[in-house]
């Protein structure tokens, strides 16, 4: 497969994110018992397809921090400082696509992610959803993909010890992301 950055600008169309129809949610384990979930809610961001060869596009996501709902406001508030993802210094997470591998239907989106300034490569596993014309004239796809992360590997290492043994929360996060895409004229 080749490299995003190889590819002739004139073959790409551009697709933009609809952040009122795409989710980009978490969810965390929490006192090694049960499992939290969150969601951002400002997701922006671009993809650049060749429909004919899919492995030449190229991803853009960018997340505002500030914008995590995890359905308690105190533990958003936490969330936001410097214990965890202290928006102050690091308002955005960010991804950005270096590979893509697979069929129209199914593939693997290699690229780096980070999380306060922290980049660590990650592998979305990506579907298609669909595609079709919106009752506006408009084309629109949707995309649905997964990955894991350590959290620890960007620097959200905040925990508190159990005295059951253990940790408040869990190392391993998951990442499940639907966008809905706008091809732009």
């Amino acid at each position: 497969m080749t490299d995003a950055t190889l590819t002739s600008p004139q073959a790409l169309t551009v697709w933009t994110i609809d952040p009122s129809h795409s989710n980009v949610e978490f969810a965390v384990r929490h006192l090694m018992i049960s499992t939290v979930k969150g969601r951002f809610n400002d997701v922006k961001g671009s993809v650049q397809a060749d429909p004919a060869n899919p492995s030449t596009g190229g991803i853009d996501i960018t997340i505002g921090v500030e914008s995590i709902d995890t359905r308690e406001a105190q533990r958003d508030a936490h969330l936001r400082s410097a214990d965890f993802f202290d928006t102050e210094k690091f308002p955005a997470i960010t991804f950005k696509s270096t590979r893509i591998e697979g069929q129209a239907d199914s593939f693997k989106v290699s690229g780096d992610l980070t999380i306060r300034g922290v980049a660590r490569p990650v592998v979305l596993d990506v579907t298609s959803e669909g595609r079709g014309k919106d009752p506006w004239g408009g084309e629109r796809a949707g995309f649905a993909a997964t990955t894991r992360i350590k959290r620890s590997d960007f620097g959200l290492t905040w925990n508190q010890l159990l005295e059951t043994g253990g940790v408040a929360v869990g190392d391993e996060i998951k990442i499940s992301i639907d966008v809905e895409l706008v091809k732009q004229q």
